[in-house]
Protein backbone atom coordinates (compact mmCIF):
# COMPACT_ATOMS: atom_id res chain seq x y z
CA UNK A 1 0.00 0.00 0.00
CA UNK A 2 1.29 3.20 -0.74
CA UNK A 3 0.42 5.69 2.03
CA UNK A 4 0.98 9.81 1.68
CA UNK A 5 1.60 11.63 4.88
CA UNK A 6 1.27 15.44 4.82
CA UNK A 7 1.15 18.03 7.96
CA UNK A 8 2.05 21.86 8.73
CA UNK A 9 5.66 21.73 8.69
CA UNK A 10 6.52 21.94 12.39
CA UNK A 11 7.03 19.79 14.72
CA UNK A 12 3.91 19.79 17.20
CA UNK A 13 2.03 18.39 13.61
CA UNK A 14 4.76 16.39 12.30
CA UNK A 15 6.08 14.58 15.04
CA UNK A 16 3.15 12.74 16.34
CA UNK A 17 2.87 11.30 12.62
CA UNK A 18 6.48 9.74 12.82
CA UNK A 19 5.97 6.76 15.11
CA UNK A 20 2.99 6.04 12.78
CA UNK A 21 4.79 6.08 9.53
CA UNK A 22 7.64 4.62 10.77
CA UNK A 23 4.71 1.31 11.94
CA UNK A 24 3.25 1.53 8.68
CA UNK A 25 6.92 1.10 6.66
CA UNK A 26 8.09 -1.59 9.35
CA UNK A 27 5.00 -3.52 7.96
CA UNK A 28 6.14 -3.20 4.55
CA UNK A 29 4.14 0.13 3.20
CA UNK A 30 5.33 2.73 1.07
CA UNK A 31 5.66 5.85 2.62
CA UNK A 32 5.96 9.33 1.27
CA UNK A 33 5.82 12.68 2.85
CA UNK A 34 4.07 16.28 0.83
CA UNK A 35 5.81 18.83 3.15
CA UNK A 36 6.31 22.40 2.54
CA UNK A 37 9.47 24.17 4.07
CA UNK A 38 11.27 24.11 6.20
CA UNK A 39 11.64 20.56 5.35
CA UNK A 40 14.67 19.42 7.79
CA UNK A 41 11.46 18.36 10.36
CA UNK A 42 10.43 15.49 7.84
CA UNK A 43 14.15 14.60 6.08
CA UNK A 44 15.41 14.21 9.92
CA UNK A 45 13.29 11.34 10.61
CA UNK A 46 14.39 9.67 7.31
CA UNK A 47 11.86 9.34 4.81
CA UNK A 48 11.19 10.61 1.71
CA UNK A 49 9.48 13.65 0.51
CA UNK A 50 8.11 16.00 -1.97
CA UNK A 51 8.08 19.33 -1.58
CA UNK A 52 4.40 21.21 -1.72
CA UNK A 53 3.53 24.89 -1.67
CA UNK A 54 4.97 27.91 -3.09
CA UNK A 55 7.86 28.04 -1.21
CA UNK A 56 6.59 30.22 1.44
CA UNK A 57 6.84 28.45 5.37
CA UNK A 58 3.74 28.78 7.55
CA UNK A 59 5.52 31.41 9.83
CA UNK A 60 5.48 33.65 6.81
CA UNK A 61 1.66 32.75 5.56
CA UNK A 62 0.86 33.86 9.27
CA UNK A 63 2.21 37.03 8.80
CA UNK A 64 0.75 38.32 5.81
CA UNK A 65 -2.25 36.88 7.15
CA UNK A 66 -1.83 38.73 10.61
CA UNK A 67 -1.17 41.99 8.52
CA UNK A 68 2.47 41.59 10.21
CA UNK A 69 0.91 41.98 13.56
CA UNK A 70 1.28 37.57 14.18
CA UNK A 71 1.32 37.06 18.02
CA UNK A 72 0.98 33.48 19.51
CA UNK A 73 -0.10 34.95 23.46
CA UNK A 74 -3.20 35.43 23.52
CA UNK A 75 -4.35 35.17 27.43
CA UNK A 76 -7.51 37.54 26.21
CA UNK A 77 -8.64 34.78 23.66
CA UNK A 78 -11.06 32.00 24.25
CA UNK A 79 -9.64 28.63 23.50
CA UNK A 80 -12.88 28.37 20.95
CA UNK A 81 -11.93 32.21 19.65
CA UNK A 82 -8.30 30.73 19.28
CA UNK A 83 -8.89 27.36 17.32
CA UNK A 84 -11.50 29.73 14.98
CA UNK A 85 -8.62 32.01 14.46
CA UNK A 86 -5.99 29.03 13.68
CA UNK A 87 -8.81 27.31 11.26
CA UNK A 88 -8.35 30.37 9.04
CA UNK A 89 -4.56 30.62 9.07
CA UNK A 90 -4.07 27.52 8.46
CA UNK A 91 -6.75 27.00 5.49
CA UNK A 92 -5.05 29.62 4.04
CA UNK A 93 -1.55 28.40 4.78
CA UNK A 94 -2.90 25.00 3.14
CA UNK A 95 -4.28 26.51 -0.21
CA UNK A 96 -0.87 26.70 -1.62
CA UNK A 97 -0.18 23.07 -1.62
CA UNK A 98 -3.41 22.17 -2.45
CA UNK A 99 -2.36 21.55 -6.23
CA UNK A 100 0.99 19.56 -5.86
CA UNK A 101 -0.47 17.65 -3.48
CA UNK A 102 -3.45 16.42 -5.67
CA UNK A 103 -0.75 16.04 -8.45
CA UNK A 104 2.02 13.95 -5.97
CA UNK A 105 -1.24 11.42 -4.45
CA UNK A 106 -2.31 11.15 -8.59
CA UNK A 107 1.16 10.42 -9.89
CA UNK A 108 2.18 8.45 -7.06
CA UNK A 109 -0.88 6.40 -7.03
CA UNK A 110 -1.54 6.72 -3.49
CA UNK A 111 -3.92 4.80 -1.35
CA UNK A 112 -4.16 6.62 1.92
CA UNK A 113 -3.61 9.91 2.81
CA UNK A 114 -2.74 10.27 7.01
CA UNK A 115 -2.73 13.91 7.90
CA UNK A 116 -2.74 16.62 10.47
CA UNK A 117 -5.87 18.21 10.57
CA UNK A 118 -4.61 21.77 10.14
CA UNK A 119 -3.73 20.80 6.62
CA UNK A 120 -6.86 21.60 4.97
CA UNK A 121 -5.86 20.00 1.44
CA UNK A 122 -5.45 16.84 2.39
CA UNK A 123 -9.34 16.18 3.24
CA UNK A 124 -9.84 17.32 -0.64
CA UNK A 125 -7.18 15.34 -1.93
CA UNK A 126 -8.89 12.27 -0.12
CA UNK A 127 -12.36 13.13 -1.42
CA UNK A 128 -10.74 14.14 -4.91
CA UNK A 129 -9.39 10.36 -5.25
CA UNK A 130 -11.92 8.51 -2.91
CA UNK A 131 -9.12 7.19 -0.66
CA UNK A 132 -9.32 6.87 2.71
CA UNK A 133 -8.54 10.07 5.28
CA UNK A 134 -6.75 9.31 8.39
CA UNK A 135 -6.72 12.58 10.52
CA UNK A 136 -3.49 12.07 13.20
CA UNK A 137 -4.58 13.79 15.79
CA UNK A 138 -1.87 15.43 18.38
CA UNK A 139 -3.52 16.31 21.39
CA UNK A 140 -6.95 16.15 23.42
CA UNK A 141 -8.56 18.21 20.92
CA UNK A 142 -10.97 17.22 18.32
CA UNK A 143 -9.43 16.44 14.85
CA UNK A 144 -12.54 16.45 13.01
CA UNK A 145 -14.03 19.16 14.72
CA UNK A 146 -10.94 20.95 13.26
CA UNK A 147 -11.57 19.86 9.39
CA UNK A 148 -15.15 20.64 9.97
CA UNK A 149 -13.41 24.79 11.28
CA UNK A 150 -11.61 24.63 7.73
CA UNK A 151 -13.57 23.36 5.53
CA UNK A 152 -15.69 27.12 4.69
CA UNK A 153 -12.33 28.28 3.95
CA UNK A 154 -11.67 25.46 1.75
CA UNK A 155 -15.42 25.57 -0.49
CA UNK A 156 -14.03 27.55 -3.41
CA UNK A 157 -11.64 24.83 -4.17
CA UNK A 158 -14.10 22.08 -3.64
CA UNK A 159 -16.41 23.60 -5.59
CA UNK A 160 -13.81 23.86 -8.24
CA UNK A 161 -12.88 20.49 -8.49
CA UNK A 162 -17.19 19.39 -8.30
CA UNK A 163 -16.78 18.24 -4.56
CA UNK A 164 -19.16 19.00 -1.44
CA UNK A 165 -16.61 19.11 0.74
CA UNK A 166 -14.12 17.15 3.08
CA UNK A 167 -13.58 13.15 2.96
CA UNK A 168 -15.37 11.06 5.67
CA UNK A 169 -12.03 11.06 8.06
CA UNK A 170 -10.85 8.21 10.17
CA UNK A 171 -8.87 10.20 13.57
CA UNK A 172 -6.47 8.51 15.40
CA UNK A 173 -6.06 9.61 18.89
CA UNK A 174 -3.19 9.73 20.86
CA UNK A 175 -4.71 10.38 24.10
CA UNK A 176 -6.27 7.98 26.54
CA UNK A 177 -10.35 8.17 26.20
CA UNK A 178 -10.47 9.94 29.62
CA UNK A 179 -8.26 13.00 28.33
CA UNK A 180 -10.59 13.66 25.01
CA UNK A 181 -9.89 13.55 21.63
CA UNK A 182 -12.65 11.70 19.02
CA UNK A 183 -14.90 9.83 20.76
CA UNK A 184 -15.64 7.74 17.94
CA UNK A 185 -11.72 7.88 16.66
CA UNK A 186 -9.08 5.01 16.66
CA UNK A 187 -6.88 5.26 20.18
CA UNK A 188 -2.72 4.54 19.74
CA UNK A 189 -0.37 4.63 22.65
CA UNK A 190 1.23 7.97 22.70
CA UNK A 191 5.07 6.89 21.98
CA UNK A 192 7.27 10.05 21.79
CA UNK A 193 9.27 10.87 18.62
CA UNK A 194 11.39 14.09 20.01
CA UNK A 195 13.93 13.64 16.45
CA UNK A 196 17.51 12.84 17.17
CA UNK A 197 19.98 14.79 19.97
CA UNK A 198 23.01 14.54 22.52
CA UNK A 199 21.98 13.84 25.65
CA UNK A 200 24.54 14.44 28.30
CA UNK A 201 25.68 11.43 30.00
CA UNK A 202 25.34 12.97 33.77
CA UNK A 203 21.42 13.54 32.58
CA UNK A 204 21.07 9.68 32.11
CA UNK A 205 21.25 8.86 36.51
CA UNK A 206 19.13 10.85 38.52
CA UNK A 207 20.17 13.46 40.71
CA UNK A 208 20.81 14.37 44.19
CA UNK A 209 17.18 16.36 44.52
CA UNK A 210 14.47 16.65 43.14
CA UNK A 211 14.94 17.65 39.51
CA UNK A 212 12.04 19.46 37.38
CA UNK A 213 12.41 20.04 33.66
CA UNK A 214 10.93 23.33 32.01
CA UNK A 215 10.72 23.82 28.89
CA UNK A 216 8.59 26.23 26.38
CA UNK A 217 8.59 23.92 23.17
CA UNK A 218 9.69 25.06 19.61
CA UNK A 219 7.28 27.96 18.61
CA UNK A 220 6.45 29.62 21.44
CA UNK A 221 10.68 30.79 22.41
CA UNK A 222 10.64 31.43 18.55
CA UNK A 223 8.05 33.85 19.11
CA UNK A 224 8.02 35.39 22.56
CA UNK A 225 11.51 34.31 23.83
CA UNK A 226 11.73 33.18 27.65
CA UNK A 227 9.20 36.13 28.91
CA UNK A 228 6.83 32.94 30.16
CA UNK A 229 9.21 31.72 32.95
CA UNK A 230 10.85 35.15 34.79
CA UNK A 231 8.49 34.50 36.88
CA UNK A 232 9.38 31.04 37.25
CA UNK A 233 13.17 31.47 37.82
CA UNK A 234 12.54 33.78 40.69
CA UNK A 235 10.35 31.51 42.49
CA UNK A 236 12.87 28.98 41.73
CA UNK A 237 16.05 29.83 43.94
CA UNK A 238 13.95 28.75 47.16
CA UNK A 239 13.25 25.33 46.12
CA UNK A 240 15.08 22.22 47.21
CA UNK A 241 15.27 21.17 43.59
CA UNK A 242 17.42 20.95 40.39
CA UNK A 243 15.75 22.96 37.66
CA UNK A 244 16.79 21.94 33.96
CA UNK A 245 16.21 24.63 31.28
CA UNK A 246 15.40 22.97 27.97
CA UNK A 247 15.00 26.48 25.90
CA UNK A 248 17.55 25.20 23.15
CA UNK A 249 19.28 28.70 22.33
CA UNK A 250 16.57 30.98 23.24
CA UNK A 251 18.02 34.27 24.58
CA UNK A 252 17.77 33.83 28.24
CA UNK A 253 18.80 37.73 29.21
CA UNK A 254 15.30 38.55 30.22
CA UNK A 255 15.81 35.84 32.96
CA UNK A 256 18.64 37.66 34.30
CA UNK A 257 21.30 35.92 37.02
CA UNK A 258 20.33 32.18 37.01
CA UNK A 259 20.02 31.09 40.80
CA UNK A 260 22.87 28.06 40.87
CA UNK A 261 19.50 25.65 40.85
CA UNK A 262 18.32 26.34 37.40
CA UNK A 263 20.95 24.54 34.85
CA UNK A 264 20.31 25.70 31.07
CA UNK A 265 20.92 23.00 28.32
CA UNK A 266 21.25 22.43 24.97
CA UNK A 267 18.37 20.74 22.80
CA UNK A 268 18.05 17.61 24.11
CA UNK A 269 15.70 15.00 22.72
CA UNK A 270 12.66 15.40 25.33
CA UNK A 271 12.02 12.23 25.95
CA UNK A 272 15.40 11.08 27.39
CA UNK A 273 15.27 14.73 29.31
CA UNK A 274 12.51 13.36 31.43
CA UNK A 275 13.42 9.81 32.07
CA UNK A 276 15.13 11.04 35.09
CA UNK A 277 13.06 14.04 36.24
CA UNK A 278 10.66 14.09 38.96
CA UNK A 279 8.21 16.97 37.20
CA UNK A 280 7.67 18.93 33.88
CA UNK A 281 7.21 22.93 33.57
CA UNK A 282 5.88 23.83 30.16
CA UNK A 283 3.47 26.52 27.95
CA UNK A 284 0.87 23.55 27.83
CA UNK A 285 2.08 22.07 24.26
CA UNK A 286 0.73 18.75 22.79
CA UNK A 287 3.96 16.91 22.11
CA UNK A 288 5.15 18.33 25.33
CA UNK A 289 2.63 17.26 27.29
CA UNK A 290 2.31 13.61 26.23
CA UNK A 291 5.85 12.74 26.62
CA UNK A 292 5.20 14.26 30.03
CA UNK A 293 2.46 11.87 30.26
CA UNK A 294 4.28 8.75 28.70
CA UNK A 295 6.81 9.30 31.32
CA UNK A 296 3.93 9.49 34.31
CA UNK A 297 5.36 13.07 35.73
CA UNK A 298 3.19 15.43 37.29
CA UNK A 299 3.08 18.89 35.28
CA UNK A 300 2.73 22.68 35.79
CA UNK A 301 1.20 24.45 32.86
CA UNK A 302 1.58 27.94 31.94
CA UNK A 303 -0.72 27.83 29.13
CA UNK A 304 0.19 31.01 26.16
CA UNK A 305 -2.19 30.30 23.43
CA UNK A 306 -2.77 27.36 20.49
CA UNK A 307 -4.63 24.24 22.35
CA UNK A 308 -2.38 25.02 25.51
CA UNK A 309 -5.58 25.85 27.38
CA UNK A 310 -7.83 22.65 26.16
CA UNK A 311 -4.48 20.39 27.32
CA UNK A 312 -4.32 22.31 30.91
CA UNK A 313 -8.19 21.78 31.40
CA UNK A 314 -7.72 17.68 30.50
CA UNK A 315 -4.47 17.37 32.67
CA UNK A 316 -5.65 19.09 35.85
CA UNK A 317 -9.01 17.56 36.01
CA UNK A 318 -7.48 14.56 35.58
CA UNK A 319 -5.79 15.45 38.86
CA UNK A 320 -1.97 14.70 37.09
CA UNK A 321 -1.15 18.81 36.57
CA UNK A 322 -1.47 22.40 38.00
CA UNK A 323 -2.37 25.30 35.94
CA UNK A 324 -1.37 28.86 36.62
CA UNK A 325 -0.66 32.25 34.72
CA UNK A 326 3.26 32.86 34.20
CA UNK A 327 3.14 36.26 36.98
CA UNK A 328 1.63 33.98 39.45
CA UNK A 329 4.26 31.16 39.74
CA UNK A 330 5.62 31.80 43.47
CA UNK A 331 7.72 28.86 45.64
CA UNK A 332 4.81 27.50 46.96
CA UNK A 333 3.14 26.46 43.55
CA UNK A 334 7.13 24.88 42.64
CA UNK A 335 7.15 22.75 45.80
CA UNK A 336 3.34 21.82 45.45
CA UNK A 337 4.48 20.43 42.10
CA UNK A 338 7.48 18.34 43.23
CA UNK A 339 5.75 17.21 46.40
CA UNK A 340 1.76 16.56 46.41
CA UNK A 341 1.61 13.15 46.20
CA UNK A 342 -1.82 13.28 44.46
CA UNK A 343 -0.12 14.69 41.31
CA UNK A 344 2.02 12.00 41.58
CA UNK A 345 -0.61 9.28 41.98
CA UNK A 346 -3.16 10.93 38.94
CA UNK A 347 0.14 10.75 36.58
CA UNK A 348 0.64 7.13 37.58
CA UNK A 349 -2.69 6.32 36.12
CA UNK A 350 -2.75 8.69 32.72
CA UNK A 351 0.92 6.79 32.10
CA UNK A 352 -0.97 3.42 32.67
CA UNK A 353 -3.93 4.43 30.94
CA UNK A 354 -1.31 5.66 27.95
CA UNK A 355 0.75 2.07 28.15
CA UNK A 356 -2.83 0.16 27.91
CA UNK A 357 -3.67 1.78 23.89
CA UNK A 358 -2.49 -0.32 21.30
CA UNK A 359 0.96 0.32 20.06
CA UNK A 360 1.17 2.32 16.52
CA UNK A 361 2.53 -1.56 15.37
CA UNK A 362 -0.45 -3.14 16.52
CA UNK A 363 -2.75 -0.28 14.99
CA UNK A 364 -1.45 -1.11 11.96
CA UNK A 365 -3.98 -3.88 10.99
CA UNK A 366 -7.12 -1.30 11.36
CA UNK A 367 -5.53 1.50 9.16
CA UNK A 368 -5.02 -1.60 6.23
CA UNK A 369 -8.45 -2.65 6.76
CA UNK A 370 -9.32 0.83 5.81
CA UNK A 371 -8.18 0.80 2.30
CA UNK A 372 -9.77 -2.48 1.82
CA UNK A 373 -13.01 -1.87 3.23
Amino acid sequence: MRILFTGPASAGHIFPMIPTAQALRAAGHEILFGASKPLDTVRSAGFPIVEVGDGRTVREVFEEFSGGRLRYVAPDLTQDQILDNAARAFALASRSTADDLLSVAGDWGADMIVHDSFQAAASLVAAKFKIPSVVQNFGVTSGLAMIARMAPHFADLYEAHGLAGPAPATAVNLVPASLGGDPDGLRMRYVPYNGGGVVPAALLRRGARPRVAVTLGTVLTEMDGVNAIVRLIEAAAAVDAEFLLAVGDADLAPLGTLPDKVRPLPWVPLAELLTTADALIHHGGSGTMLTAVQAGLPQLFLPQGADHFANAAALTASGAALSSASDAVDTALLTRLITDPALREGAARLRAENAALPTPAALVPALEALATA
